[in-house]
């Protein structure tokens, strides 16, 4: 099976759904895979982005902790299949004393919060791109502007992720009142989203 080394381009809202579509960037290439993933999701993985060290470790977060325990290393992670419009993935973990790799099943969510946090390769499958691709290419006027149109859009996703990734550190921290405004600002900037 061909596969397509990938980066993560960015991470926009998604109001059809009230989650986010997490874009991935082929490398060298004029591809990119739209992942719609759910706001928890969406948050670990910018979390990860952002190198944001919490308090308390989330989820991903000890995950690795306890692979790193274990003596077991996490590859690479493969976006593998596209099943009635769901993605799947698989994370190649690596034994590090006996070299043996095996993979397991996971949400392409979680397989990219992982990678993200240990450096690892994100790849999809030819077959993956293929059927649910986008091309990269941006030619006439229209499109420019539907360009700069996201690019607006990208800077208030970036004011969202920060707001939440704040929020969550306010409530890890037990600053309820501080938590509540930022609760108020984020609510006001996904009504603003929506409207766009």
């Amino acid at each position: 099976m061909s596969m397509i080394n990938v980066e993560l381009d960015k991470i926009i809202f998604y109001p059809p759904s009230k989650g986010y579509a997490v874009i991935l960037k082929e490398v060298g290439g004029i591809r990119q895979l739209p992942i719609i993933v759910g706001v928890f999701e969406a948050q670990s993985i910018a979390l990860a982005i952002e190198q944001v060290k919490m308090p308390r470790p989330m989820t991903h977060d000890l995950f690795i902790r306890v692979l790193s325990r274990l003596g077991i290393a996490i590859k690479e992670v493969v976006i593998n299949d596209l099943i009635e419009g769901t993605f799947y993935a698989q994370i190649s973990l690596k034994e590090k004393s006996t070299k043996s790799v095996t993979r397991i099943d996971s949400r392409p969510s979680d397989a990219i919060a992982l990678a993200l946090r240990v450096d690892a390769d994100i790849l999809v499958s030819e077959a993956v791109m293929d059927e649910a691709g986008q091309l990269l290419n941006v030619t006439d006027t229209s499109e420019r502007q539907s360009v700069d149109q996201n690019s607006f859009e990208d800077q208030l996703l970036d004011r969202l992720v920060e707001l939440k990734t704040k929020l969550q550190v306010a409530i890890d921290e037990e600053k309820y009142e501080l938590a509540a405004q930022l609760r108020d600002q984020i609510s006001k900037l996904e009504k603003e989203l929506k409207n766009n």
